[in-house]
């Protein structure tokens, strides 16, 4: 196998700063170039949705301090400029402004960008009939709906967005809607130019194997950005969680260090909505759901079953169980229905004969 001396990270976010850190874990000791379109260093991504949302003077939390970058891992950041081609023949990528970078091996970690639009006129809008239909099922829906509402917070379902107005939108139900601010929140595209610039397909996102190789010799993908198989969707999915982008990054640095590992943790993630603790792992739809406690309290949980597998789980205020869940949907195990229903089991005994 050819040395690998230059391994070039394009993406400065969640995935491309765990990736860099497991460079230097895993032994590597060739130069290594981040390069990221921000003009920060790497940071937490889950503060955006939480703490900064809620306290304006939040300190940031970094993955690190900005000197330990290069004075700590060796590692040349190159921020605020963005990677926009690539030469596959020659392992060169080029940054805006014309700087030219080699490489031995890439790692593609763009991650994802906002859907935008310049106006509200004729702005397609999900017109899904509950809340966060495609990741709760309907009771945890209601749940959590019920919630909101009693924080006077007004649902409009069934309906998408017609046309903005001079004091806020118009609803193609014909409804008119004030507001001082219009938060547009209508889910994110890939970053894949450079994918597209390699040749490889990324309509959907670039496609990876369980090792984070893409079809392009030397280049893989992590973050965001990669579509990868899910063994509990049964499909290949991109799976947006800051526990994907660290993970799964992690893992991919092995091996372009050197090491042969499968990623295959089922995705995850976790929501503070006021006092509800919210954590979904796997794939809640085209599943029978089997709810472990009360469902009218403020603590329970779903498991999605196929069959008697179990392929994904949502817990409300229920970590302890949510930490089995997470467990049994990694090992595909089975598990009586009974089983799961009685709060009186304990979902250890099934990690013992799974």
């Amino acid at each position: 196998m050819p040395s690998i001396e230059k391994i070039v990270i394009a993406g400065a976010g969640q995935a491309g700063g765990r990736a860099a850190e497991a460079l230097r874990s895993a032994g590597f000791r060739g130069s290594i170039t981040m390069i990221g379109e921000e003009k920060h260093p790497p940071y937490e991504r889950p503060q955006l949705s939480k703490e900064l949302l809620a306290t304006l003077d939040a300190p940031v939390a970094y993955l690190k301090p900005a000197s330990d970058w290069t004075g700590v891992l060796d590692v040349t950041m190159i921020t605020g400029a963005a990677v926009v081609a690539c030469d596959a023949e020659r392992q060169t990528v080029a940054t805006g402004d014309g700087e030219i970078f080699g490489y031995d091996r890439l790692l593609l970690a763009t991650g994802t960008q906002p859907r935008r639009i310049k106006t509200l006129e004729g702005a397609g809008v999900e017109n899904q009939e509950r809340l966060l239909a495609r990741a709760f099922p309907g009771l945890v829906s209601e749940v959590v709906e019920a919630r909101h509402r009693n924080h006077g917070v007004r649902f409009e379902f069934g309906v998408t967005v017609a046309a903005g107005t001079t004091n806020g939108v118009r609803l193609t139900n014909g409804a008119e809607l004030k507001a001082d601010i219009v938060l547009v929140g209508i889910g994110v595209e890939p970053t894949d130019a450079i994918a597209r610039d390699l040749g490889l397909s990324a309509d959907a996102g670039i496609e990876v194997d369980a090792f984070g190789r893409t079809a392009a010799p030397n280049v893989f993908s992590a973050g965001d950005v990669a579509l990868q198989w899910s063994k509990c969707h049964d499909r290949a999915i991109r799976v947006e969680t800051w526990a994907n982008a660290q993970n799964q990054a992690i893992c991919v640095a092995g091996n372009m260090a050197g090491g042969n590992r499968e990623y295959d943790d089922p995705p995850w993630f976790w929501s503070d909505q006021y006092d509800l603790n919210i954590q979904v792992v796997g794939d809640m739809l085209n599943a029978d759901h089997v709810v472990r406690g009360d469902c009218q309290s403020d603590r329970f949980s779903v498991a999605a079953m196929r069959g008697n597998e179990i392929v994904g789980a949502i817990s409300i205020n229920a970590a302890k169980d949510m930490a089995m869940f997470r467990r049994l949907v990694a090992r595909q195990s089975r598990l009586n229905r009974s089983d799961i229903e009685s709060t009186a089991y304990d979902l250890r005994q099934a990690l013992k004969t799974n």
